[in-house]
């Protein structure tokens, strides 16, 4: 699954390069500049927000020289050895290395309860924003020990842990922002997205009170934990946040922060994080992106949910969001570049978290511990106008708060895999469409 999530990351960020190239060829005379990135033929983008003007006044380098916005300095060099005992300054609970049986086991709660896991997604994360919405105002929301989340499940996740008082902090994060809040189409020398509006949204949206609240939880034996990958270990982190969040003070509040742009920094497409750690007397950063390179949710480390293993979840039931839609959808696919991996990523994406739920029953089998899946339903078709379109995430938060108030919220199974696609009498053509 890691070389699953590594391949659709890739491919991801090669689509990117291909809309941006598509939509506004660069000049051979000036530093190229693009528009959104939008289907042509689709309705007119968001305006774009303007990047603050930078403090720094020197004059601007001669026409022929390198763009120095395109450069950076060496790294600081660290060894494999520093990296492994590489701790956060002051914050030693911080985090722990998500192949770490031993510190997983340490960080858990004393006492099990029900778990939530939350998985990537992008904008379809408002899909799992209206459900635990929905299920807040059925009464069906219990008070979970245990929050996980990866990519857009890692924005959600503090709203959540923090308790249906943020309902609405959940509901506005996922349907009253647009692309311009997310990302600026530029090249940074690291990606080919800058994602500075996404950092600035983040700075808005977890404030100290949050933070305080997040503690409160922490300390009363609640665990919330969000997964980045560590590029140069190539080892996937997990972030104890409610830990980070007791600590207190200004530096928690940025780690806090800089842990979830990370988590979501799709390499290539969005500019990592780097993490300041000390290990051995050394001072370096380490270079973070998005949780979903190693898998699109978290549930315990991998060796321990290998089907060959006896390792028993200590939970009472298992509750698992999917924030991505599962069944095929029939559409014919442009000659293009940038039409052919769009396939590519829906059908990558599915395929590794179909067979991380498969994976995931089993361990709560042998468990004896109750499996719950909730995906996006089958009949939601609202058109999307691209990237975090707000009336498509509004429409998708409506359709995940209303399974959230129904009897029936969540599934006992995982999905049923989709058979042959029906074909549609009506069409003169007889093109065969997904079945719904």
């Amino acid at each position: 699954m890691t070389l699953q999530a590594r391949w659709y990351v890739g491919i991801v960020a090669a689509l990117v390069a291909a809309t941006i190239m598509r939509a506004e060829p660069p000049s051979a005379a000036a530093q190229p500049t693009y528009g959104p990135i939008t289907e042509p033929s689709r309705s007119a983008p968001a305006p774009r927000k303007v990047r603050p003007a930078a403090k720094n006044t020197a004059p601007k380098p001669a026409a022929a020289a390198p763009n120095p916005a395109l450069q950076f300095p060496p790294r600081e060099h660290f060894t494999a050895a520093d990296e492994a005992t590489a701790a956060i300054a002051g914050m030693p609970d911080a985090r722990f290395f998500a192949d770490s049986t031993a510190d997983f086991t340490d960080a858990l709660p004393a006492q099990p309860g029900p778990w939530l896991i939350l998985s990537s997604g992008g904008s379809d994360g408002a899909f799992g924003a209206g459900l635990l919405n929905g299920l807040s105002a059925s009464g069906q929301r219990p008070d979970y020990s245990v929050v996980t989340g990866v990519s857009t499940g890692a924005l959600m996740a503090p709203f959540i842990f923090a308790g249906p008082r943020y309902d609405d902090a959940l509901r506005n994060a996922f349907t009253k922002v647009s692309s311009a809040d997310i990302f600026e189409v530029r090249l940074t020398g690291e990606s080919l997205l800058d994602t500075w509006p996404l950092k600035d949204t983040i700075a808005k949206q977890i404030t100290p009170a949050l933070l305080s609240d997040i503690a409160a939880e922490h300390n009363r034996g609640r665990r919330l934990f969000v997964v980045t990958m560590d590029l140069d270990a190539e080892r996937s982190v997990v972030w104890n946040m409610g830990a980070i969040a007791a600590h207190g003070g200004k530096d928690a509040l940025e780690l806090f922060r800089n842990v979830l742009l990370a988590s979501t920094a799709i390499p290539g497409g969005f500019p990592p994080v780097l993490i300041a750690v000390e290990a051995n007397g050394k001072r370096f950063h380490e270079m973070h992106v998005d949780g979903g390179v190693g898998g699109q949710f978290f549930v315990a480390p991998a060796a321990l949910m290998a089907s060959t293993g006896d390792y028993r979840v200590p939970a009472t039931q298992l509750y698992i969001v999917i924030n991505t839609g599962l069944q095929p959808d029939f559409e014919i696919v442009d000659r293009s570049l940038g039409g052919i991996l769009t396939e590519a990523v829906g059908i990558a994406v599915k395929t590794d978290t179909r067979l991380m739920i498969d994976r995931t029953f089993l361990v709560a089998k042998r468990s004896n511990v109750g499996f719950n899946v909730a995906t996006i339903p089958q009949s939601f078709n609202a058109p999307s106008q691209g990237a975090f379109d707000s009336n498509y995430m509004t429409a998708l938060f409506q359709a995940g708060y209303q399974l959230g108030q129904s009897a029936t919220p969540f599934s006992s199974e995982p999905p049923p895999y989709p058979g042959p696609p029906a074909i549609d009498a009506s069409d003169n053509d007889k093109t065969p469409t997904a079945t719904k």
